[in-house]
């Protein structure tokens, strides 16, 4: 049988609360007692239960971080400088998938009821905002990327309608007046957000809303080639897109390209996000770049401040940029 911390307790000829107080490595105890019960310790073999204890302390320093799926590859950048946040506080960040699947949501956060993590940031919630906050006003959680209206849950993201509305006006500016934009049927908050900045910097530019002119599908690649095959078919097709993501504006040019289009002279494409494929794509593809490793930074540090008592709550917003690629050059 493995050792106790009674068996050290009576070996090293202390109570267990001294012992508890030199794993917990107290002031309290003298050097000489200490040195006593590090022999005991090593004398049984014991290895002690610091889960039940960080349980009792109702602390386990880990974070849940919930993902909707691995296909976004901005996430792996967020949760690198959650990482390294985190790490500098003494703290872990467990990641899990949530499939935007409900019930295994709501199971993973069970973690929070049962103390097996300190708090929870989600990227990307299929739980509505009732939901939210009332487990906001029970336990530690933060939204990252994804805000949610109704909640007064601490978001950290971009401002995605401002985002998309740079975007947008870019594209006027160098002479683009017919603007086809790709989006998702899914109707997540950032996605919206992003609609309504492209309605809105058309409208500011004194062209008129055609919601002819959005593709609605899914968030996959091929969607983008579908795309840009529905915006090819119109009779006053568009001189550009804008897509709220870098794959969906990957499939836009590569398709545009087997239709024949020059892209960034004739047909202009900006994508969001930044992910390293928009580089390294022929043409390289113009972006709305999110600071993803400072979101990660910075939720992550909030959410720890929150965890140590403090009250941070509503929206924190980083400053986004474009980064011009050769989809855009000027006409």
């Amino acid at each position: 049988m493995e050792a106790t911390i009674k068996d050290v307790a009576k070996l090293a000829g202390v109570s267990v609360a001294t012992i508890s107080r030199v794993l917990n490595n107290s002031a309290a105890v003298s050097p000489e007692t200490t040195e006593k019960v590090n022999e005991a310790i090593k004398a049984l073999n014991y290895k002690p239960n610091f889960l039940g204890r960080n349980l009792r302390k109702r602390e386990t320093n880990v974070i849940l971080a919930l993902v909707p799926s691995t296909e976004q590859t901005y996430y792996s950048q967020i949760l690198h400088g959650m990482q390294i946040e985190a790490l500098n506080h003494g703290y872990d960040i467990f990641m899990s998938t949530t499939n935007s699947y409900r019930p295994h949501e709501e199971r993973l956060l069970g973690m929070l009821k049962n103390r097996t993590v300190d708090a929870a940031i989600l990227m990307g919630t299929v739980l509505d905002d009732v939901t939210l906050s009332e487990l906001s006003k029970n336990y530690c959680i933060a939204l990252c990327c994804e805000p949610r209206q109704g909640s007064d849950v601490l978001t950290v993201l971009i401002d995605n309608e401002k985002a998309a509305y740079d975007a947008v006006k870019y594209l006027i500016s160098i002479g683009h007046r017919r603007i086809g934009m790709v989006s998702t049927e899914v109707r997540a908050p950032s996605s919206v957000e992003r609609e309504n900045g492209y309605i809105r910097a058309l409208g500011e530019s004194g062209i008129e809303f055609d919601e002819r002119y959005i593709f609605r599908d899914s968030y996959d690649y091929t969607s983008g080639m579908k795309a840009a095959e529905y915006f090819n078919r119109m009779k006053n097709r568009p001189t550009a897109v804008f897509a709220i993501s870098d794959f969906l504006a990957a499939g836009v040019v590569k398709k545009a390209t087997e239709l024949g289009f020059d892209i960034g002279r004739e047909f202009s494409v900006i994508g969001f996000d930044n992910i390293s494929m928009t580089e390294m794509y022929t043409p390289s593809i113009t972006t709305v770049e999110q600071p993803c490793f400072e979101i990660g930074k910075t939720v992550a540090r909030l959410v720890v401040e929150n965890i140590s008592g403090q009250n941070h709550k509503g929206r924190i917003c980083l400053d986004h940029r474009l980064v011009f690629r050769q989809s855009t050059e000027k006409k």
